[in-house]
């Protein structure tokens, strides 16, 4: 289901998947099956998306982004894709930032480039992820701290 008033420009977007108003996906975007984007997000060409994977409004997926298999987005998470940001002056590429299956990460959260947020990690909202997050952790705070690690069942 992609609604009409949406510009997917990708033609590799799983079954079940929904895309909901105002979203952007340009034509590189690999999006699984099962997913539920949003209204209000934006998907750039070298983003991959796993399979079962949502991603609440207003989040930006710039290029090197990749979110594995059952990961949540909250609303507005905010992902950077360089360090060193110029006007019209682009790195020869981007670094790639995972984050990987079931983790989830909450509202306003902001992940600089280049990080992997572990497997079932969950980073607290409005959280400023400066570094790596280790499977099952819960971070937050400015920067993200481990708080405490995560059963699995959890």
């Amino acid at each position: 289901m992609i609604h009409p008033s949406s510009d997917v420009q990708s033609t590799k977007i799983g079954n079940r998947t929904k895309v909901w108003q105002f979203v952007v996906v340009l034509p590189g975007a690999v999006i699984g099956q099962d997913c539920n984007i949003c209204s209000h997000c934006l998907i750039e060409n070298d983003v991959v998306i796993g399979d079962r994977v949502t991603v609440k409004s207003g989040v930006q997926l710039w290029d090197g982004v990749r979110l594995e298999d059952d990961v949540f987005v909250g609303p507005n998470v905010t992902f950077t894709n360089d360090m060193f940001p110029r006007s019209k002056i682009y790195p020869a590429a981007f670094p790639q930032t995972i984050i990987m299956k079931g983790a989830s990460i909450g509202a306003n959260a902001t992940i600089l480039p280049g990080i992997t947020v572990g497997k079932n990690a969950m980073i607290g909202a409005g959280s400023v992820v400066t570094k790596n997050v280790p499977d099952n952790t819960l971070v937050a705070g400015n920067p993200a701290r481990t708080i405490r690690k995560i059963e699995e069942s959890q």
